[in-house]
């Protein structure tokens, strides 16, 4: 087995103190660059990696960033999180994945992330109470809700811009002639529904069509039971804005399962644009979340805020686009 080298080999190899070792690896710990160099090259000849864990029992920092997740079925979060885990790596930063299976997060997960000494924090479509959320703000821990958009402005928060992107898709199938439209929201309590939901019926409103909203989960399952439902009571509206993708994804097997035809009977659009879209088996027309431009948002605000804590505050939300496919 081969042995571990440790910062004493480094100090004896470079003719320096274990300190000095010490020193060169922690942030804002004042070395000569002389003593530097000769670290750096010792370590180098020797293979040396310093210990991250008993880096942080001293610094207090460390380069992880917690992720806390909720919905891990829904194939949108786990494209987020690959995203994340490529962008912070490029940082030298690690993330930490933390599953809650609870709609709020619990004190379980708050002191996982606490004890691991994270630099940094994502929420993603997990609820968190605004005094949980303190705690983080009390450690000068940098905090994002992403995929959220708060009431409040005491938090980071990084979104698609969900109001305009609902708008457009009822333009988009008003366009196409239809006359009877649903909606099939997801979670009540996630703004990401809320705000979809609005922006879709506020444009309705101003046109003699008829207009239904359904409820779901943002589940797979949500989406087809809903419209099994709906067949069953026959009343089948002539196109669905479904609020996000693996919901839409249901709701076309569950018609195409009871013979009817997309497009030509029944239109069918989603949002988020996971892969599965795209697959030959749906092409669903769907809303494109801007997944790159928001990480890349949240992964900058929370290295700034890493570097130099000011507990920025501000909602943040960007466009995306319409991916029209065979589904309308």
């Amino acid at each position: 087995m081969k042995q571990t080298v440790t910062a004493k080999d480094v100090a004896k190899l470079a003719g320096v103190s274990q300190s000095s070792v010490s020193r060169v690896y922690f942030e804002g710990a004042a070395v000569t660059e002389k003593t530097r160099k000769k670290v750096l090259a010792a370590a180098e000849q020797l293979g040396y990696r310093p210990n991250e864990f008993a880096r942080s029992l001293i610094t207090n920092r460390t380069k992880i960033i917690g992720l806390v997740m909720k919905g891990v079925q829904n194939p949108f979060y786990p494209q987020v999180l690959k995203q994340f885990t490529l962008a912070f790596k490029e940082f030298g930063y690690s993330v930490l994945f933390v599953h809650t299976n609870n709609d709020e997060i619990q004190n379980e997960d708050i002191e996982t992330l606490l004890n691991y000494n994270v630099a940094g924090v994502i929420i993603t479509d997990a609820t968190m109470s605004l005094a949980v959320a303190e705690t983080f703000k009390q450690n000068k821990i940098p905090l994002v809700f992403f995929n959220r958009k708060l009431t409040s402005e005491d938090f980071y928060s990084v979104c698609c811009n969900n109001l305009a992107a609902s708008r457009s898709i009822a333009k988009f199938l008003l366009s196409k002639g239809v006359s009877e439209l649903a909606y099939i929201a997801g979670n009540s309590n996630t703004s990401t529904s809320l705000e979809r939901e609005k922006g879709f019926s506020e444009i309705l409103e101003n046109y003699p069509v008829s207009y239904e909203k359904y409820s779901a989960d943002y589940t797979y399952e949500g989406g087809y039971d809903t419209t099994i439902q709906l067949i069953n009571e026959k009343r089948l509206p002539s196109a669905f804005f479904v609020a996000n993708d693996i919901m839409a994804l249901g709701v076309m097997d569950a018609l195409r399962k009871n013979a009817f035809s997309i497009p030509e009977d029944i239109k069918v659009i989603g949002f988020d644009n996971i892969e599965m879209a795209s697959w030959p088996t749906y092409q669903l027309t769907t809303w494109e979340q801007p997944i790159k431009e928001m990480v890349e948002v949240t992964v900058r605000y929370l290295l700034d805020e890493i570097n130099d804590y000011t507990g920025l505050a501000q909602n943040v939300e960007l466009a995306g686009e319409l991916v029209e496919r065979q589904s309308t």
